[in-house]
């Protein structure tokens, strides 16, 4: 129960899915956790079910100024950042042939700008040694329709991840990402498509694992948990696919 004991960990997209998981992990394992996500409403309720020491800030990366306030408030709560996971995302899908500007600026500005912003704020409170993990996605490597700017986005996020590998290796800080294939999370139910859509192109996903079957919160969240374990001091610049073989075969 103490792998991450006294380890300060600040985590986006933590009020609902994989970061919320995460969040509750990390806190039994013994971290300090910074909570961020957009909504006060979700995280004040998610708040009444934590136990451990932990704060919640209100932010949306998509914007700078939030993602700055949200590495200022972590640090004069708890001073220096030992793992920084940056899982905020969202995946509303739409045919190439049906792509607008502002649903291109929204999925970049929020699974792209936000994460880099995020870490250039980050880095100069980051112990040596210390994390950066990221939520991409088997997306960049296969294609699924309707998924095109986030595929997209996700692939970027993916090489900025490995030029971040380079630049902080003379401080020791291991950058990894983690690729879920198909995971029951609210992230669906935020698609902006009616349910009996929603639930097909679930079955749909689900048909292709195979494992047969989604992925679910908590097993991302022990990958994220092995991730920012001394159990994983050697492995660094990976993407690691927890995705029951989809992106495998």
């Amino acid at each position: 129960m103490n792998t991450l004991k006294n380890k300060v960990a600040v985590i986006t997209g933590a009020n609902s899915g994989i970061g919320l998981a995460t969040a509750k992990l990390y806190l039994q394992e013994g971290a300090k956790v910074v909570l961020a996500g957009r909504r006060q409403e979700a995280l004040e309720t998610i708040s009444k079910d934590l136990e451990g020491e932990f704060i919640t800030v209100v932010a949306d990366v998509a914007k700078a100024s939030d993602n700055s306030n949200l590495i200022k408030v972590a640090t004069e709560t708890y001073g220096k950042i030992d793992i920084l996971f940056l899982n905020a995302g969202i995946a509303p899908p739409t045919p190439i042939t049906d792509i607008s500007e502002s649903h291109y600026d929204e999925i970049f500005n929020i699974n792209v700008k936000g994460p880099i912003l995020a870490t250039k704020e980050a880095l100069p409170h980051i112990n040596d040694n210390g994390t950066i993990l990221f939520t991409s996605s088997i997306v960049s490597q296969k294609g699924f329709d309707g998924l095109g700017v986030y595929s997209a986005s996700k692939g970027a996020l993916r090489s900025f991840a490995r030029v971040l590998t380079s630049e902080v290796k003379s401080r020791g800080i291991r950058v990894n990402s983690i690729a879920p294939g198909p995971i029951s999370t609210p992230i669906y139910g935020k698609m902006g498509l009616p349910e009996d859509v929603v639930e097909e192109m679930g079955k749909g996903f689900a048909a292709q694992v195979p494992l047969g079957r989604f992925g679910t919160s908590e097993e991302i969240a022990k990958t994220a948990l092995f991730l920012a374990s001394d159990a994983a001091s050697y492995i660094n610049g990976i993407e690691l696919e927890v995705d029951g073989g989809l992106s495998q075969i």
